[in-house]
């Protein structure tokens, strides 16, 4: 009878059969025989490509987590971008305005660097302006470019007389000394520019001069006034051009090239008298009777220039020369006087 499969107690399954001892111990030698040649080959074979399969996972895996950490640095980045703009646009307009003052402070410092340039360019510029304008500042021109004669001057017949005064003692104005007495005129080489006349009577007086005319010099506005000598008028009135340089004296802003208000003309020393003639002394010639009662001078105090007769002018130069015999003295001249 053929053996019968065994099966589970529910009859469902068969049970499997059980080995004896014979073949247990021939399975056992089975699995610890060493392989043939041919599988031990296969199995070196699988072991060389197992490192290289590794390496491959390795390398796959590096590029996988580089590629994790670019898409972490991206991302990173995008969400610092995005953290900037909040905080833009949640900072105050204060902070805008502190950055912008911060970039105008820079372009300042630069333009400092730059400062010496635009300063020197600006400073040509106005330069060039002013020389254009027509109250330029201008230094007098050459004594000796200044004809002698000026053809608006009005012609008069023989020589006229004049008295011209001057301070010898210092007094400043706008911070300039104005003095200027007759041992200045006399240590001129050059004729002299009679300028700061800022009155229109005594200004057309001076206007009215022609060249050889003479004038008293006479010092005011000190401790003894008086008539100190005599000078000659050698160039007829030309612009007084100190008029319209400022930080002269007698600046007036209101003369220009195109309105020329005030003139002046060029005198040299012709003689200083040994004894002045004084203020008292002329006032008692002035008195009513006297030689000098019609004196322009005496009558108008305040005038700086004015007009002297032929009869006054010869009377005066008659007493100096009486006062100087007297004092055993003899005038200073340069050339003789007539």
């Amino acid at each position: 009878m053929p053996p019968r499969k065994r099966t589970r107690d529910d009859g469902d399954e068969p049970v499997a059969k059980r080995r004896s001892s014979r073949q247990a111990a021939a399975a056992a030698a089975a699995s610890t025989k060493k392989p043939d040649v041919k599988d031990q080959a296969s199995v070196d074979k699988a072991k060389k490509a197992a490192p290289s399969r590794t390496k491959e996972r390795t390398t796959a895996s590096e590029k996988d987590e580089s590629k994790g950490d670019s898409v972490k640095k991206t991302n990173r980045a995008t969400a610092k971008s995005a953290t900037a703009t909040t905080v833009e646009k949640k900072t105050p307009a204060k902070k805008s305005s502190k950055a912008k003052a911060k970039r105008e402070e820079d372009d300042d410092d630069d333009d400092e660097v730059k400062g010496e340039t635009k300063t020197s360019s600006k400073s040509e510029k106005v330069a060039k302006d002013d020389a254009k304008s027509s109250r330029a500042v201008s230094e007098d021109p050459d004594i000796d470019s200044i004809p002698t004669t000026n053809p608006d001057a009005p012609r008069h017949d023989g020589e006229w007389y004049w008295l011209m005064k001057a301070e010898p003692e210092s007094r400043f104005e706008n911070g300039i000394d104005v003095r200027f007495s007759i041992d200045d005129l006399r240590s001129r080489e050059k004729p002299e520019g009679w300028d700061g006349i800022r009155a229109y009577a005594a200004r057309n007086h001076m206007r009215n001069m022609n060249a050889g005319d003479k004038a008293f010099f006479y010092h005011s506005n000190c401790k003894e006034p008086g008539i100190a000598g005599v000078m000659e008028i050698v160039k007829e009135f030309s612009e007084d051009k100190s008029a319209r340089r400022p930080g002269t004296p007698y600046y007036d802003p209101q003369s220009s090239k195109d309105n020329i208000r005030w003139s002046l003309v060029h005198v040299e020393f012709r003689k200083k008298f040994a004894v002045p003639i004084g203020l008292k002394e002329l006032r008692e010639l002035g008195k009513p009777g006297g030689p000098l009662e019609n004196m322009m001078m005496l009558k108008q105090g305040r005038l700086s220039v004015s007009r002297v007769s032929a009869e006054e002018w010869k009377a005066l130069n008659e007493i100096a020369d009486k006062k100087a015999q007297e004092a055993g003295l003899k005038h200073e001249t340069t050339k003789l006087v007539k």
